[in-house]
């Protein structure tokens, strides 16, 4: 059984920055070879991967017994040992995962565009593997697979460091993941996890690892996204915020809005997609608003108005300027009454997040303007805010949500994790 990439350079090292160091050598060493690796290659590792974890599973659940006994030792909250805690039902869709990103079409040398040039030269834009790809993750031992499953199926080395309440469970499906590899012939620092809990880890990734790291994807709360964005010296794929809109136009279909609005809203609250604001139109408040709120309430789901807002029902409080940019992830949702479709779009770019917006009408014109202008990752007409999912998207999985500008956007799928190069073909072309 091959080891978990701790060789003894890591363990006799003198400080962190030479075990950091020496895991960002294998990986780009590793990423030279995955970058080779044939499609069904990868699909065997996947497969085997999968297997290993479900042979694995009771080496894994010990593991993770340790990190939520230790999670309840310091009193964390329920939330947070509920998504680290693992059962066999857990590991057993954690394998399926796996599987399933085996399944999808392979990414790597896809001919994206290819041209004939006047002077004779063919030339041909082809995918081709990021190639080291660095993952930060918080509590869920689950992204230890997603994530190194999805680089493995792009061509790519992944860096995994797992937070440390999730170190030991991380670890051991790691491991199973090298086993993986290694029984189908690709290298096991493919996928390496940094040994260690020690925070400065972290910092070490960012800065690049002299050069190893081509791309940082951030998991997890706030603060590790903030810290991520503020101090990587390479491109990040993340989001800070969720903040997604619901506008309900002057042609909206009531029934629609409602049926809409419940699923983006109460589908689930704590998920990066979940509607935080509702935006009704003035010219159809008098008759579309007081059933939105209502609706909203009898969900239980809290509100939080503007004064046309409240007047609707006294259950509704008070919003403040803070209201309009918070992420709540949880049953409340900030609402208000503007004047037109203009007023909407203003609303969402001076306090949304690029995330996910909606708007709900019946008009064409209407909505072609929102898709076009609303400067968000996704945009959605007459379809809920909780679509923002790889899966629904039919990638198939997905490493996370990207709202910047360069490269990926929107869902961080197998297809997100290549980049391209040129291909050029010539007969003896010389440039005058």
């Amino acid at each position: 059984m091959p080891a978990l990439n701790l060789k003894s350079d890591f363990a006799d090292a003198d400080d962190l920055d030479t075990q950091m160091a020496a895991i960002g050598r294998r990986a780009r060493a590793a990423a030279r070879q995955m970058a080779l690796a044939s499609a069904q290659t990868k699909d065997i590792a996947l497969r085997a991967i999968a297997e290993r974890i479900r042979v694995g599973s009771a080496e894994i659940l010990r593991a993770n017994a340790r990190d939520v006994a230790a999670a309840k030792a310091a009193s964390q909250s329920a939330a947070l040992i509920d998504r680290l805690t693992l059962d066999e039902k857990r590991i057993a869709a954690i394998a399926d995962a796996v599987e399933k990103i085996g399944a999808l079409a392979d990414p790597v040398g896809r001919q994206l565009a290819a041209f004939e040039r006047p002077n004779g030269l063919l030339i041909e834009r082809i995918a081709v593997p990021l190639g080291v790809i660095g993952v930060i993750f918080e509590s869920r031992p689950n992204v230890t697979a997603d994530a190194g499953a999805l680089c493995l199926k792009a061509g790519n080395a992944a860096i995994l460091r797992a937070g440390s309440d999730s170190h030991r469970s991380a670890m051991a499906i790691a491991r199973a993941m090298s086993e993986g590899l290694v029984e189908a012939g690709l290298p096991a620092d493919a996928i390496q996890i940094v040994p260690t809990r020690d925070r400065a880890a972290v910092g070490a990734m960012l800065t690049g690892l002299g050069g190893a790291i081509d791309v940082i994807v951030p998991r997890g709360g706030r603060s590790l996204v903030e810290r991520v964005q503020a101090e990587a010296k390479v491109p990040v794929f993340a989001h800070l915020d969720g903040i997604c809109h619901v506008y309900v136009a002057a042609a909206a279909d009531l029934g629609m809005a409602r049926t809409v609005l419940l699923n983006s809203k109460m589908r689930r609250t704590g998920i990066c997609g979940a509607a935080e604001t509702l935006l009704v139109d003035r010219a159809c408040a008098d008759t579309h608003l007081a059933p939105l709120v209502t609706a909203l309430l009898d969900a239980g789901c809290a509100v939080r108005g503007d004064e046309a807002v409240r007047a609707v029902d006294p259950r509704v409080t008070s919003a403040t300027d803070e209201d309009w940019r918070t992420e709540y992830l949880d049953a409340i949702i900030s609402a208000r009454v503007v004047e037109g479709l203009d007023a909407a779009i203003q609303h969402i770019e001076a306090n949304g997040s690029h995330h996910t917006d909606a708007i709900i009408t019946e008009d064409q014109a209407e909505a072609t303007r929102f898709l076009a202008e609303v400067d968000s990752a996704i945009v959605t007409h007459n379809a809920s805010t909780q679509f923002a999912d790889g899966g629904e998207f039919g990638f198939g999985a997905e490493i996370g949500i990207a709202t910047g500008r360069m490269h990926a956007r929107g869902p961080v799928g197998v297809e997100q994790l290549t980049t391209f190069k040129y291909r050029v073909h010539g007969n003896g072309q010389t440039r005058p």
